[in-house]
């Protein structure tokens, strides 16, 4: 149970930004922030390690994952392919479309806000409004394997996406790119919906500043 706790609290804890990509965090300090006894904690710290978002520093604590251009490319292609997979299979047997309406006008809300003045509320909405379509799409994939590589990978892109709060232009873009996702879905075009989830890929890595390519990966063995 409590390491149950100490897992899900440290989830929290990276999806809300109270630990940040590159942060370096004492055992002790962890302790602190999660609230809970230091060996369900670092059981927590070994399944984060596992997943990738965090790097465990024997005797000292633990680095949280630094949001590298190469980590960001790839935890959003990721994201694309599940995405794309999600949505064909949502469209192939038209598994809780009518969600779409309700998905539909919040992002319409959403724009509509991003396009009045300034607040702090507006990224951490832009965010939530933004991970719901991602969920949904998600959702259509049916497959509890699949749906774990999503759901870890969406641990590393909510510690990415503190890196960089969403500005106002980026939330209209956004929505208006999601919202073609939504259209292409809602239509039955499994064509266009796959094509939309790669634009806003691509437009959301060139935000980022990142390139869609980098130099060869060297796969030679140590």
């Amino acid at each position: 149970m409590l390491n149950t706790r100490a897992q899900t609290a440290l989830v929290g804890a990276l999806r809300r930004g109270e630990l940040r990509a590159g942060q370096f965090v004492s055992m002790p300090q962890l302790v602190d922030v999660l609230g809970l006894p230091l060996a369900a904690v670092r059981e927590a710290t070994r399944h984060a390690s596992a997943s990738g978002w965090l790097e465990i520093i024997p005797k000292r604590g633990v680095q949280i994952m630094d949001a590298r251009p190469e980590l960001i490319r790839d935890s959003l292609d990721l994201r694309m392919v599940l995405d794309q997979e999600g949505a064909r299979r949502r469209i192939q047997d038209q598994t809780a479309l009518a969600d779409l309406d309700a998905l539909r006008r919040s992002h319409e809300q959403m724009l509509e806000a991003a396009g009045g003045p300034a607040s702090a509320e507006l990224s951490p909405r832009a965010i939530a409004v933004d991970l719901s379509l991602h969920d949904f799409l998600a959702g259509g994939l049916d497959n509890p394997l699949l749906r774990a590589s999503y759901d870890a990978n969406r641990i590393r892109i909510a510690i990415i996406q503190r890196v960089r709060p969403f500005v106002q232009e980026r939330i209209l873009s956004a929505m208006q790119e999601h919202l073609a996702i939504i259209d292409a879905v809602q239509a039955g075009d499994a064509a266009a919906a796959v094509e939309a989830i790669a634009h806003h890929c691509r437009r959301t890595q060139h935000w980022w500043g990142v390139p869609t390519t980098f130099p060869p990966r060297d796969h030679s063995p140590a």
